[in-house]
């Protein structure tokens, strides 16, 4: 059995199965079986199970939300947004389950007609991380079965009753059986390497590390499985000389520290313009030292790291940061609790090849390096393997925009300090990762297209 353990205060959440590869090959028996009805469901019928799916994560937020942050730790206020945006992906595919795509025309020769159709590409294997246990999964399972595809999921070993509860939820909405199966593991890579040499499993969608990502396309590209990866980020945040100052803080507020700064889109490199960035440092910081930090019961704003691991890391990078010149110039104030808690932390001229700046830190410190020209900041920010998300901050939107586009990032806030929508295609360039979810790039990752050439006289 696998222990869920809450990471505020260390104690035990509940208890699930710890699936083997055997439990794997099951699943996908399940879903195998299940696939040839659900794909010839009407879309109609399907959309209407996804709508109702939507209905019910909102008839159970607080206990969702409650659930999220017993496993996970993060705020009640972060809990609540989450089930909310992960709810909206039900209601978004449940949309886009009718509208499946496709096209007919003629071929320009003449005498031949072309039917294009979309059709669903089999069972799916999703794997999710810890960080959003319910949004990470919604995102993969609601276009996977709005496309007419059957799916296994692996959730997260440290959260997995999350995903648990949004199975029953789809049974209750009226998923028939086998159409998802969850699978709670410890053995991450032996139940992920089954399905992807199961024959029967044609498309991978996984979100996780770039080292993790990297590895799975390897093994995915022995039978050319399909595959979506949304990997690591390790985002910049920009301020120019004329932004609002005030409302360039209030975005970083929430694109650092939404979820205690563990996401893959969170704000990890501030680039703040020399002539504002005492005051931009002062501002941010005072805001920072505010932060509420504890368990969910207490009504925090900032809640743990998901372990000890992550905290001992956090604090050898801060450490080494300090160590090579910078300074932390503000901290939040953490309670004296058995939790995996670590300081929300703001620190001045980070190097460019600090750890802080080069790798993903998921955690709750924003490092802060100044820039003059907008040249030399473009060069900076691209010089990463990571192409994820970025924030840009200026006064004026033209010349927003145009630095935006010069980064290499699949997507950025402008003005604003958060990018995910499940209307919008979410995904990375470079180490990022492959395909988009989200919007109807996220439906098509579970399509297949067919076409027939027709004789016409």
């Amino acid at each position: 059995m696998i222990t869920v353990l809450n990471p505020a205060d260390l104690t035990v959440v509940g208890e699930v199965p710890d699936g083997t590869p055997v439990d794997a090959t099951a699943a996908v028996d399940a879903a195998a079986k299940a696939f040839p009805d659900w794909a010839k469901t009407a879309p109609r019928r399907r959309s209407e199970i996804l709508y109702k799916t939507f209905e019910l994560m909102l008839r159970d937020r607080e206990k969702l939300a409650e659930l999220i942050s017993s496993e996970n730790g993060k705020s009640r206020a972060d809990a609540l947004a989450e089930v909310g945006y992960a709810a909206e992906f039900f209601r978004w595919y449940a949309e886009e389950a009718v509208r499946p795509g496709g096209d007919y025309g003629s071929a320009p020769a003449g005498g031949v007609r072309t039917i294009v159709t979309a059709k669903p590409i089999g069972v799916a294997a999703l794997v999710t991380p810890w960080n959003f246990p319910a949004a990470m999964a919604t995102r993969k399972i609601a276009p996977a079965l709005a496309a007419g595809c059957t799916a296994v999921l692996k959730p997260a070993a440290e959260t997995p009753l999350t995903a648990l509860a949004i199975a029953e939820l789809l049974t209750e909405a009226g998923v028939p059986a086998g159409v998802l199966s969850v699978v709670t593991t410890t053995d991450a890579a032996g139940v992920v390497s089954t399905w992807l040499s199961d024959s029967r499993v044609r498309v991978i969608s996984f979100t996780g590390s770039t080292p993790v990502g990297k590895a799975l396309l390897r093994q995915a590209a022995d039978r050319v499985v399909v595959t979506a990866m949304e990997l690591g980020g390790n985002a910049p945040f920009v301020v120019t000389e004329d932004a609002d100052l005030e409302q360039a803080v209030a975005g970083a507020m929430i694109a650092k520290f939404r979820n205690g700064g563990q996401a893959c889109t969170a704000a990890n490199r501030f680039y703040v313009h020399e002539a504002v960035a005492d005051r931009f440092t002062e501002l941010f910081g005072r805001e920072v030292e505010k932060l509420a930090v504890g368990p969910y019961s207490g009504g925090a704003q900032i809640g743990p790291l998901i372990s000890d691991a992550a905290v001992q890391r956090v604090t050898s990078v801060v450490d080494e940061a300090v160590g090579a010149g910078a300074r932390i110039t503000h901290q939040a104030a953490v309670p004296a609790a058995a939790g995996h808690f670590y300081p929300p932390t703001v620190l001045r001229d980070v190097p460019d090849d600090s750890t802080l700046f080069t790798e993903e830190i998921f955690g709750p410190v924003a490092s802060i390096a100044t820039w003059s020209d907008d040249d030399e900041l473009v060069a900076r920010v691209n010089d990463s393997e990571y192409g994820l998300a970025g924030y840009v901050y200026a006064g004026e939107l033209g010349r927003a925009i145009r630095i935006s586009e010069a980064l290499d990032v699949g997507m950025v806030g402008v003005n604003r300090g958060l990018v995910s929508d499940p209307s919008a295609p979410f995904g990375g360039v470079k180490q990022s990762g492959l395909g988009r979810e989200g919007a109807r790039d996220g439906l098509r990752e579970y399509q297949e297209t067919q076409y027939l050439s027709i004789d016409w006289p």
